[in-house]
């Protein structure tokens, strides 16, 4: 039984539960671009799909929108997948449980994926629909946008034909995103020593904070879980550890950490440190320390090493913007912390508008990675999308908007990263805006949808392709 087989629009809703059945992590979109692959074929349009799973589907314009310039929908297959500890779901290889309170769908203890398959499901909606009015349209689905926007960067452009771009990842509607921050991941190995342990073992566990999307989100004032746990970690006297883990994707806060150490019980410790640590925007801060076993450890050195560089390296805001109030310019987040066999892993999703700063913080990670005897690389780098002055697209988007809502709509840029620069460097001259329904906590199992939004977001969509 469908669970969202009420809500309108209608289709929009009905394609993204289908997507939703589907598991569709980043690196894991082979059958979602099958089913978009189908769905296109089955409805008679031009479709084709390359070696990254990206799909581009194009339907000729409706009757009378014939001379109307073409334009480009996009949004991204693939999704954040996070889940909450007790959550059995295998995201690997089921699609996620969802629920409907009446005002917002949302997932059983995963993610949702609003970000972005909403965005495939109203664009599918678009180009079922004979009804609606609207140009030449490009529909493209690019894959892996999550982790570095590997789509994005691989897809063929050349035969597109049009130099009109609407995006639809963007979390808020009524806001008008044209411009974005670049990127890039940035990841660490140290190698540990271990050696045989004699002491007590005890487990301690992060966990409660608000975690969210590294881009947004940064500046809303939440903690970073594997900051937290360097700061405990380094409160604790002849400690060793045995094992350090927290966060699963680098492009979000980690909201949870857990260190196995050897030596005295820390729990007084641990103690003092929620009182002094917990703030007003991770009021759900907790810290358990239970008894745990380990026949080895860190080294000593090993330990200190791994204690220094949490305390050291890097981590949130780095710079504002001096040209858009509150708007965040540089940043980083530790986003994954894991111990492997011989070694403990660091990788950070590193944000900035400026091609200078973003270069300057990496060089910093890297003299920090060599100070500490780590091996550091530097890899998914992305481009900042810069405002474009005069934007046909964006005046009409505006004009729309207004007509239809009887307000403006906001012009913003953002700090998140968007595929639209890469399309920027793909096709001259490119115009480009993104938009999308109200979602909130995206990239956390508290991820949740609009369902007014939703449909009000489609509306003026399908407003905006008649009249451009």
């Amino acid at each position: 039984m469908r669970v969202l087989k009420n809500l309108n629009p209608e289709r929009v809703f009905y394609f993204f539960e289908e997507l939703c059945a589907m598991p569709h992590g980043s690196g894991n979109t082979a059958q979602i671009s099958e089913y978009c692959y189908r769905f296109a074929k089955e409805r008679g349009l031009s479709c084709r799909r390359d070696e990254k799973g990206n799909v581009i589907i194009k339907k000729p314009a409706s009757k009378g929108k014939e001379q109307s310039p073409a334009v480009i929908l996009q949004g991204h297959l693939d999704m954040v997948c996070e889940k909450t500890e007790d959550c059995k779901t295998d995201m690997e290889k089921e699609g996620i449980t969802l629920k409907t309170d009446g005002d917002f769908v949302f997932a059983d203890g995963t993610t949702l994926g609003g970000d972005n398959g909403i965005a495939v499901a109203m664009i599918m909606a678009i180009l079922e629909d004979d009804t609606a009015a609207h140009p030449d349209i490009v529909a493209l689905f690019t894959t892996d946008e999550e982790t570095g926007m590997f789509g994005a960067e691989a897809v063929d452009m050349s035969d597109f034909g049009s130099n009109m771009l609407i995006n639809i990842d963007s979390e808020e509607e009524g806001v008008l995103t044209v411009s974005c921050a670049g990127g890039a991941r940035a990841r660490f190995c140290f190698p540990v020593s271990f050696e045989k342990n004699t002491d007590d073992a005890y487990k301690i566990k992060i966990e409660g904070l608000k975690g969210g999307h590294s881009g947004v989100e940064i500046d809303k004032g939440g903690q970073n879980a594997n900051i937290l746990m360097g700061k405990l970690l380094s409160r604790l006297p002849d400690i060793k550890i045995t094992t350090i883990a927290g966060g699963l994707k680098d492009n979000a806060i980690p909201a949870a950490c857990e260190c196995i150490v050897c030596g005295k019980n820390p729990a007084d410790v641990a103690e003092k440190f929620v009182t002094d640590n917990k703030i007003p925007t991770d009021e759900g801060l907790k810290i358990t320390v239970t008894p745990s076993t380990a026949t080895e450890c860190f080294t000593r050195e090993a330990t200190e090493t791994i204690i220094e560089f949490l305390n050291t390296v890097k981590n949130g805001i780095m710079t504002m913007s001096e040209d858009i109030e509150g708007l965040v310019q540089t940043s980083l987040n530790l986003g994954i912390l894991k111990t492997e066999k011989d070694s403990v892993l660091a990788s950070f999703a590193v944000r900035s508008s400026r091609l200078s700063e973003r270069a300057e913080l990496i060089a910093d990670l890297e003299a920090t990675a060599k100070k500490l005897g780590g091996e550091f690389s530097a890899d998914s780098f992305y481009p900042a999308w810069e405002y474009k002055k005069d934007s046909y697209l964006r005046d009409t988007m505006c004009r729309v908007w207004e007509g239809l809502y009887k307000k403006p709509a906001e012009v913003s840029a953002i700090h998140a990263g968007l595929e639209c620069g890469l399309f920027c460097e793909k096709i001259e001259g490119l115009d480009a805006v993104s938009m999308g329904p109200d979602m909130f906590d995206v990239h956390t199992p508290r991820e949740r949808l609009s369902i007014a939004s939703t449909e009000r977001v489609y509306k003026y969509l399908r407003e905006v392709l008649a009249a451009l």
